[in-house]
């Protein structure tokens, strides 16, 4: 009978080291998370970097006939420009306060009007 009694006394010890250790690693598994988080963001912001270059060498070799309709690259860059350096604030924070988002432009396709249309917004 008092071995029972000891196993029955450790449980709630057990519970409590048990509940220690738990607690210990979630910090542990909270900044590995946060680690794996930073090192995808690094990963997609070289992406962008890629995708960049490969704008600019299809804006350099599109073919210069002028078109009713042509990729506009200027804006597909800028945009990219837009997202790293969302990336970069976030990855690298410069101040305490949120930026005010400026929304990305989305319509990659530019139409060459006549003169005697109207200017579109």
């Amino acid at each position: 009978m008092g071995q029972t009694n000891r196993r029955t006394s450790a449980r709630p010890a057990l519970a409590v080291v048990l509940a220690v250790s738990f607690s210990a690693l979630q910090p542990a598994a909270a900044a590995d998370s946060l680690a794996s988080e930073r090192e995808q963001l690094a990963a997609l912001t070289r992406q962008l970097d890629l995708i960049d270059r490969l704008a600019e060498h299809a804006a350099n070799t599109a073919p210069q006939e002028r078109t009713r309709y042509h990729f506009d690259y200027a804006r597909l860059r800028a945009d990219l420009n837009r997202v790293r350096a969302g990336l970069q604030d976030y990855l690298v924070p410069q101040r305490a306060q949120p930026r005010d988002p400026v929304p990305l432009a989305g319509d990659y396709v530019r139409r060459d009007r006549a003169d005697d249309e109207e200017p579109s917004p």
